[in-house]
């Protein structure tokens, strides 16, 4: 059996989905209109039942996300909305909250969300003993951290990884900024990204380590260059990440990833895509043109200083030149390179003397020579700060690039062979994919014999070759095996094809099945560990339930309950301050005159009137944010109630 490799892509909504099924998504994510992750990217289940039905053509699966932990009085509404999703046609449930397995649920098949924070082989055994089929490794493993995760979970365990998008500075499903500090808690779909503010770090001494920084913003993920280094180590399903991407973002990732696991795919025979359908691109794949922070692969090869997107959390665009002459209306660009064209509607982009990031809008665009391009910003050049000549620019709206993403970018057929095959004297058209699957349809009558054989086997041909409008592509020339030729008016032959492709279409509904949905492990498994703090995220009393029968003797209530009234790790990460700008211990270590000057003393950040203290945790390479909750969010926030006994125990 081959392994089956899945590219997955978020969706906004139906449409986009729709489009990320036409360039080569095997598995499409989207939020249904509650209880999501990215609160405000929910649709209507009967959108999403018309995305499932276009991804069921090419054997591609829907996944809905449910994944935020919810109150005791939103099981019932959850458990409902459940059943309707399962009725759309969906194909798995994304999860955080353990109270939804103890839940009435149809039997669709269960996903472990990142939010789950699945950092070690304990964790992902647990998860996948309990029922899950699939689980979202966390993104700051490494490839042998990987390895040992895919040796440690049973084979029909699919392990999940993101390939590319938005970093989360913390452990997903282990950060309270958000709510401590606005009362829009992550875990309930409603970050408001304190992580992407700017900060100034001062150490124990007072003294301003960096001022005015972005030190919690990192890069984007990006892991095209390690893609088979994942499949070996055990990955095989690669998210992309977004549920907040435009059409163009999606559009263009997922090309770019198909093409790439494709080139993966036909050299490995021990692989094979997750769907059916080859996709034709019409244009290239170029993920730098989007919305991007820069570039990491975070710790995938292993820890690296080059994560942090320390400057600014906006896209500053790809270079395209410099400013040659800047005048009272107008400036004059010179570009890199004569095939770089620049479009009215353009976002153009450059740094000032203090290295802010500033932007200005194209109104209008004339080429003056080769390479010159004189731009007339929508904006007064007096409100453009330092821009002058020597100026680099850059693009983070290509105009042009988007109209063309725009319209129709990419199709997927699906491969097919036609035969005309003739049984005691009744001619029939045999169809079949790639699949295995095929149909044979009796011709609608008796057709007398052709006066013109060439002719008639052309007409034939031609009414078969027309599959443009379907989801099917002609993988070789018909072969028509028929005693003597008959005459097969066009028009016949049009409607014959119409009949095997529709009989075709409907086989492979026929044919499709859900996805099983595993058997939990008999007698329950034992959790890792017997206690759970608020970090275990537990907002309700079937979650609590679903700790105790699988162990866990002390559970207490999520941080959105507000019982954890003063300071504590409002975010644990991966990310250091430290290491980034080299002041960690380890760092120093071997260096002569350096080596023990150098110590993983506490830090500090501040925003405004917000501060946050640093703890290092150098034996797990971590960092942690702590801080604690404003009294003005415990005024105005309501608690998420849950059914505790005091701090402590469960009831």
């Amino acid at each position: 059996m081959r392994s089956e490799i899945e590219l997955l892509a978020p969706a906004a909504n139906a449409e986009i989905g729709i489009e990320a099924v036409n360039h080569g998504a095997d598995a499409v994510y989207i939020g249904g209109p509650a209880f999501g992750a990215r609160a405000n990217a929910g649709n209507a289940v009967a959108d999403i039942a018309r995305l499932a039905a276009h991804a069921h053509r090419y054997d591609a699966r829907i996944f809905a996300t449910l994944n935020t932990i919810l109150r005791d009085d939103e099981l019932e509404p959850a458990r409902t909305l459940i059943w309707e999703l399962y009725d759309a046609g969906v194909d798995a449930l994304i999860v955080q909250d353990m109270g939804v397995l103890e839940l009435d649920l149809p039997p669709i098949q269960l996903h472990a969300s990142t939010q789950t924070d699945i950092r070690s082989p304990e964790k992902a055994r647990f998860l996948a003993d309990v029922g899950f089929s699939q689980i979202v490794l966390a993104r700051e493993l490494s490839l042998p951290q990987i390895a040992v995760i895919a040796g440690a979970v049973p084979a029909d365990t699919v392990l999940e990884f993101f390939i590319h998008g938005a970093l989360c500075v913390a452990y997903s499903g282990q950060c309270y900024l958000s709510h401590a500090q606005t009362g829009r808690s992550a875990n309930r779909g409603d970050c408001s990204q304190p992580c992407r503010l700017p900060y100034t770090l001062v150490d124990t001494r007072g003294r301003v380590v960096a001022h005015d920084r972005h030190l919690l913003s990192l890069k984007d993920n990006d892991q095209t260059e390690n893609l088979e280094a994942l499949i070996d180590a055990g990955v095989r399903s690669f998210k992309i990440e977004g549920r907040y991407k435009d059409m163009a973002y999606v559009k263009n990732v997922t090309a770019h990833y198909r093409r790439r696991l494709d080139a993966i795919l036909a050299q490995r025979g021990d692989l094979a895509a997750a769907s059916s359908g080859r996709c034709r691109f019409f244009f290239t794949p170029d993920p730098a043109r989007n919305f991007q922070r820069g570039h990491t692969d975070y710790f995938v090869q292993g820890r690296n200083d080059a994560i942090g997107s320390f400057d600014t959390p906006k896209h500053a665009g790809i270079p395209v030149g410099h400013i040659v002459r800047v005048a009272l209306d107008h400036v004059e660009v010179e570009t890199a390179d004569e095939d770089v064209a620049l479009s009215n509607g353009d976002g153009l982009t450059y740094y000032t003397l203090q290295q802010d990031l500033r932007g200005l809008q194209v109104n209008r665009t004339v080429r003056i020579g080769p390479r010159r391009w004189r731009i007339e910003p929508n904006q007064t050049i007096a409100q453009c700060p330092d821009l002058r000549a020597g100026t680099t620019i850059a693009r983070n709206r290509d105009a042009a690039w988007n109209r063309m993403l725009d319209g129709r970018s990419a199709e997927r057929r699906i491969g097919v062979r036609w035969s005309l095959q003739e049984d005691a004297g009744r001619l029939q058209l045999h169809l079949r994919d790639g699949d295995g699957n095929a149909v044979a349809v009796a011709a609608p009558n008796e057709f007398e014999p052709a006066q013109d054989s060439g002719r008639a086997a052309d007409v034939l041909l031609a009414a078969l070759r027309k599959l443009g409008n379907t989801a099917f592509v002609a993988e070789a020339e018909p072969e028509i095996a028929w005693r003597e030729p008959r005459f097969v008016p066009a028009s016949i032959a049009n409607a014959w094809r119409r009949d095997a492709v529709f009989a075709l279409e409907t086989e492979r509904l026929r044919r499709w099945a859900r996805l099983p949905r595993k058997v939990p492990a008999v007698p329950p498994p034992q959790y890792p560990s017997d206690s759970l703090s608020y970090l275990g995220n537990v907002a309700n009393a079937k979650a609590a339930a679903f700790y105790r029968r699988h162990g866990v003797q002390v559970i207490e209530a999520a941080y959105e309950s507000h019982a954890e009234a003063g300071e504590v790790s409002l975010m644990i990460t991966r990310h250091c301050i430290r290491y980034s700008l080299s002041l960690c211990p380890k760092q120093a270590k071997g260096v002569i005159g350096v080596q023990g000057t150098v110590r993983a003393d506490p830090m500090t950040l501040v925003n405004g009137t917000e501060r946050l203290t640093l703890q290092f945790d150098c034996k797990a390479c971590e960092m942690h944010v702590l801080g604690k909750i404003k009294s003005s969010v415990l005024a105005s926030v309501p608690a998420v109630p849950i059914r505790f006994s005091g701090r402590g125990t469960a009831r």
